[in-house]
């Protein structure tokens, strides 16, 4: 029995605008290749084409997509991974780009999926305001602090399984060497263990890599816990001086923000862009909020450190506290709240600063 795969469905083409008609391009992005869609003003759909997700392929979208008309606006999906490159490229050709999110899955339900019928809904969506989002540029400090703080993190996890693992071979070892090893903290341990002889036996040879390995990591973490410091004091020094915040929880509320900022118009969209604005979930006589589950979630659990460092250190915070906890609140709302001022006063130091404009020397 023979079996033949059904070929995908592909979209209706209509006939190409004057050249000097506005066009929309919509991107759906790949780690090796990108499908674009080019539509009309009108929304008619142009043409659509395949692309690799190379310098050279960029190139030759451009040139494809302007072939139709003027390029002034496009949406992309996955403006920070797959289609990084091609936002940058775009920019440099003056395009707007709009981050355009995925279908939900009713709209996939209707309509079927294939790359074609994603790179037409992100231009649709462009032309018709349902996407709005300015991706980050990715090309400057937050970039770097983004990159940094990943190694750091996946340094910190290794160095923890690797202690781990220093301490569940350490109990079934020779009883004289655990018990020489015994009552010790945990520099002192990597020192000692980094330190065994070569005797032949495989236990004190383990403990002996375990500890060099956990050395190395830690080290590893100290130069770039320095690096992610000097990025922040380098780009936003006054987040510094706030009082809870830290140059990790800086970076991880910089790395959020982007290195373009003002694309976040007001404190509101900060909130909701780190996680730390409520939701509406009202429904007739019912009227209440829910906790947001969305925003990035690294400047979310930022916020939170801060909050927990003022509860601890923080007078005015810790009297906020007690005033709301008398009127009945839990400390789980209040953090909430706590979490919602930090947003805010955050949001000020983040901003770009505009230049003031000089006084008229005639008036």
């Amino acid at each position: 029995m023979t079996v033949t795969s059904m070929p995908q469905p592909t979209l209706p083409v209509q006939p190409g605008p004057r050249a000097d008609e506005d066009i929309v391009l919509g991107v759906d992005t790949h780690q090796d290749v990108h499908v674009a869609a080019v539509i009309t003003v009108l929304g008619a759909l142009l043409a659509h084409q395949e692309f690799p997700a190379t310098a050279a392929g960029y190139r030759q979208l451009l040139v494809w997509a302007r072939s139709f008309g003027t390029l002034h606006r496009a949406g992309v999906e996955c403006t920070g991974s797959y289609g990084a490159g091609l936002v940058r490229a775009l920019r440099q050709e003056n395009i707007q780009v709009i981050e355009v999110n995925q279908p939900d899955r009713a709209t996939r339900r209707k309509r079927g999926k294939t790359d074609a019928v994603d790179a037409d809904a992100a231009a649709r969506a462009v032309l018709s305001g349902r996407a709005t989002a300015t991706p980050k540029t990715g090309d400057g400090p937050a970039a770097d602090m983004r990159v940094l703080r990943l190694a750091k993190e996946s340094a910190v996890k290794a160095r923890t399984q690797a202690m781990n693992q220093l301490k569940a071979v350490l109990l079934g070892v020779d009883p004289v060497l655990r018990e020489s090893l015994s009552g010790l903290r945990n520099p002192a341990l990597i020192d000692r263990c980094a330190d065994l002889d070569d005797t032949g036996d495989a236990a004190a040879f383990t403990l002996r890599l375990l500890a060099r390995r956990v050395q190395h990591l830690t080290a590893e973490v100290k130069e770039l816990t320095r690096q992610v410091t000097r990025a922040v004091r380098i780009h936003r020094p006054q987040l510094l001086e706030v009082v809870g915040i830290g140059p990790d929880s800086a970076a991880a509320l910089l790395i959020a923000a982007g290195d373009n900022p003002e694309r976040v118009v007001s404190e509101a969209s900060f909130a909701a862009l780190c996680g730390a604005s409520p939701v509406e979930q009202s429904s007739g006589k019912t009227q209440r909020r829910r906790l947001n589950r969305g925003g990035n979630r690294q400047a979310n659990a930022a916020l939170y450190r801060i909050v927990m460092t003022r509860i601890r250190w923080d007078e005015r915070t810790r009297s906020y506290l007690e005033r709301r906890t008398k009127q009945g609140m839990s400390k789980r709302e209040i953090v909430r709240c706590l979490k919602r001022y930090v947003a805010r006063e955050v949001f000020r130091h983040i901003q770009p600063v505009t230049a003031l404009p000089l006084p008229d020397p005639a008036a």
